[in-house]
């Protein structure tokens, strides 16, 4: 699995995964032989699989190699990023079946194959772990790794090297859904002891089955609870308007909601002090209508509220899952393109640090 393809963010004509994988079958012998024969694989391959790929949805990345004597594999993975996870997993359970290809949704777990980055190689023996204990936040999954070679003029390159061993150890869903905070140190700046790298997997599953437990029946009914307008005057005189569930921030059981997604919506404020205008404003509050009629309460997806300010307006929910708002989101961004620019975020956040701000 050697091989590893960017796709580049190009506003195109979105395909259906139907249509890509109708291509691709058309085409599929010629790439399993450039896969196969490794000849002039970027040309023949990626070069062809890039632009048709990103058709269906930007931001998304694939490593080939030979599973195999006569079986190619086509990885599909959003290299890390958590709102793209729900994509991979769609496209992939769309694919057809042939016979000398095998495709997968995210980077599987390889167990301990040692990796060599530059001039540093990962692998077991040389990394160890331990994991932080957080009084007021004990859910948190907060992991330190040592690195025998660590050196703080490579840091950066090291805990790339550290975040592709993981993702190759743990699998890549594990790594960027589990963990909830990551640090790498050298082995003569740990605070604890030190815990061999074949403890991880164990030490992993046996916190997220915690936690699972403690919280999967968990949900919450916002219909009676009461929202706080919330006023400020910026630096440059616009007004900063928050609609905010004050009830909700106060809620004890905020890691059973860990995900936060943010809808970010810009629009021309600059004549009226960074407001909406009257259009403006009813076609805003009428897309976050469409998102509580989608992303319910009881489904496990609450509106924390929203923040209005220099021409861009946030709405925020916290969710028991990544993967519906991440899709959700999507379409209302494909929906509204021409009219806002859209964008949004989707991350692990189980003690809702960014609300703070808005606490009482």
């Amino acid at each position: 699995m050697n091989f590893f393809k960017n796709i580049f963010n190009k506003k195109e004509k979105v395909d259906s995964y139907e249509s890509f994988w109708k291509w691709f079958q058309e085409n599929e012998q010629k790439f399993y032989e450039a896969v196969k024969n490794q000849r002039n694989i970027e040309a023949n391959f990626f070069d062809k699989l890039s632009p048709q790929l990103d058709r269906v949805k930007s931001e998304l990345y694939f490593l080939t190699g030979m599973a195999d004597d006569n079986t190619a594999e086509l990885i599909f993975t959003p290299d890390g990023i958590i709102k793209n996870i729900v994509f991979v997993e769609e496209l992939v359970a769309a694919a057809p079946n042939l016979p000398n290809w095998k495709f997968t949704a995210l980077k599987p777990a390889t167990g301990n194959m040692g990796l060599n980055m530059g001039d540093y190689s990962f692998d077991e023996d040389k990394l160890s772990f331990y994991s932080i204990n957080h009084e007021n936040y004990p859910d948190e999954i907060d992991i330190v790794i040592a690195f025998d070679e660590y050196k703080e003029e490579d840091k950066n390159q090291i805990l790339n090297g550290v975040y592709i061993f993981l993702d190759n150890y743990l699998g890549e869903l594990n790594t960027v859904t589990i963990i909830d905070n990551l640090s790498v140190i050298a082995k003569d700046d740990a605070e604890q002891e030190l815990i061999p790298m074949n403890k991880l997997k164990d030490y992993l599953t046996w916190r997220e089955k915690e936690f699972v437990e403690q919280y999967q029946a968990t949900r919450y009914e916002t219909e009676n609870d009461s929202y706080s307008m919330l006023e400020a005057q910026l630096e440059s005189g616009n007004m900063l308007l928050a609609v905010i569930n004050t009830n909700l921030l106060n809620w004890d059981s905020k890691p059973s909601h860990p995900w936060l997604a943010t809808l970010i919506i810009k629009y021309d404020g600059s004549e009226t002090n960074g407001m909406p205008n009257s259009r403006d404003y009813e076609l805003l509050n009428a897309i976050e209508d469409e998102l509580m009629e989608t992303l319910k309460d009881e489904d496990g997806y609450l509106n924390v509220g929203r923040e209005t300010t220099e021409g861009e307006r946030e709405i925020y929910f916290a969710c028991k899952d990544f993967r519906k708002p991440s899709k959700i989101f999507y379409e209302t961004e494909q929906k509204y393109k021409d009219v806002f620019e859209i964008s949004f975020t989707v991350y692990k956040d189980k003690y809702w640090h960014q609300f703070e701000r808005y606490r009482q």
